[in-house]
């Protein structure tokens, strides 16, 4: 058998990452050391010989209204970019928090789209036939009605989870063909080294809060 047909038999694996998810999941798990994360090198560490990795696609949204904050995630996105992470954004919507008991009110800012933007992609990905398998890197309940659609209508293709630390869900978990949770070994074994050279040779350094 030629290397060609060994090639074609391999399952074609797009992963799909709700960005917030993780890094909130990652936060409150107490990883704070992990957030350079190279999340190709993480899914790369999941597969077996067997599959073949062909996108990994990011959803996020640009942080607002915090310049530190913003010039780290976009260091970090240009770091994605640079292993061929395709990035999709989202929004933030500005609303208010209102304190019943006291009378105050404080600002908030809730991420919106990146659901609806997954869905969309995996959903796209598979009438397209570009994948075996998608991997969801989200434990967020509002993707459970487009991983039952694509195992309806596509009975050849799969939605594996991989669960964010501290975000499993078990209404997702039930309808996703295997699922795991990411532990802090492979979170530890998938880190961007300290300098990342973009192809203009622009350097990006790991942020010095995320030390």
């Amino acid at each position: 058998m030629t290397q060609t047909n060994i090639r074609q038999k391999k399952e074609r694996i797009i992963v799909y990452v709700d960005g917030f998810n993780l890094y909130f999941g990652m936060k409150e798990a107490g990883y704070e050391n992990f957030k350079w994360l190279d999340i190709r090198q993480l899914i790369l560490n999941f597969l077996k010989p067997d599959q073949e990795l062909y996108q990994v696609k990011y959803f996020t949204s640009r942080v607002s209204n915090n310049p530190d904050k913003q010039k780290r995630q976009t260091t970090y996105i240009e770091a994605l970019e640079t292993k061929g992470v395709i990035v999709y954004y989202g929004h933030y919507q500005s609303d208010t928090v209102d304190c019943k008991r006291c009378g105050n009110i404080w600002p908030t800012y809730n991420e919106k789209m990146t659901d609806v933007n997954i869905a969309t992609q995996m959903i796209i990905d598979a009438y397209q036939d570009k994948y075996d398998v998608a991997m969801l890197i989200s434990g967020d309940s509002d993707l459970v009605p487009p991983i039952r659609a694509i195992h309806a209508n596509f009975k050849q293709k799969r939605v594996f989870v991989a669960f964010p630390p501290k975000r499993h869900n078990s209404s997702v978990a039930l309808v996703a063909k295997g699922s795991l949770v990411i532990g802090r070994k492979k979170l530890a074994d998938s880190q961007f080294p300290e300098e990342v050279t973009k192809r203009d040779g622009f350097i990006l350094r790991k942020p010095k809060d995320w030390l």
